[in-house]
């Protein structure tokens, strides 16, 4: 049984220009506290030689994944920010749909160790990553942003 999200889940699809939309998002499966799951379509435009999708597309992917299940169990008052990510690629992501799913495989106080995985629809492993994340105030964040 999976646990009630603490807070709302954001939409499956944001709108053009958004991260969501850039990264091709096509749907949030699961968004409950400390695990998320996440559809993406793989569109020829993010693709290289042989239809292979780029591999920063693949870590943006898992790192949303992981950033979602870290808000599901957090909020949006405190952002995740990406200390650090590590991604190991094991077959190519093709075009199709393929799911990012990630979990919080750790927690401290502001540091939180992620995990996730980008899968096709049926199973078969591409890629895993791990990270570290830090939670910052939402406030300071937009404080800090370039243009502000």
């Amino acid at each position: 049984m999976t646990e009630a999200a603490a807070f709302p889940q954001p939409p499956d699809i944001g709108p053009e220009g958004s991260l969501p939309h850039s990264l091709a998002q096509r749907r949030i499966v699961r968004f409950d506290p400390g695990h998320a799951v996440i559809e993406y379509e793989v569109l020829p435009a993010i693709c290289h030689s042989g239809g292979v999708a780029q591999g920063g597309f693949v870590a943006g992917w898992i790192d949303a994944a992981m950033a979602h299940a870290v808000m599901a169990k957090f909020g949006v008052e405190r952002v995740p920010i990406s200390l650090e990510i590590k991604v190991s690629y094991f077959a190519p992501a093709n075009p199709g749909r393929v799911l990012a799913e990630a979990w919080i495989e750790r927690a401290g106080g502001r540091t939180l160790f992620t995990e996730g995985r980008l899968t096709t629809l049926d199973g078969k492993i591409l890629a895993k990553a791990s990270s570290t994340i830090t939670l910052i105030d939402a406030n300071k964040v937009k404080g800090s942003m370039t243009g502000n």
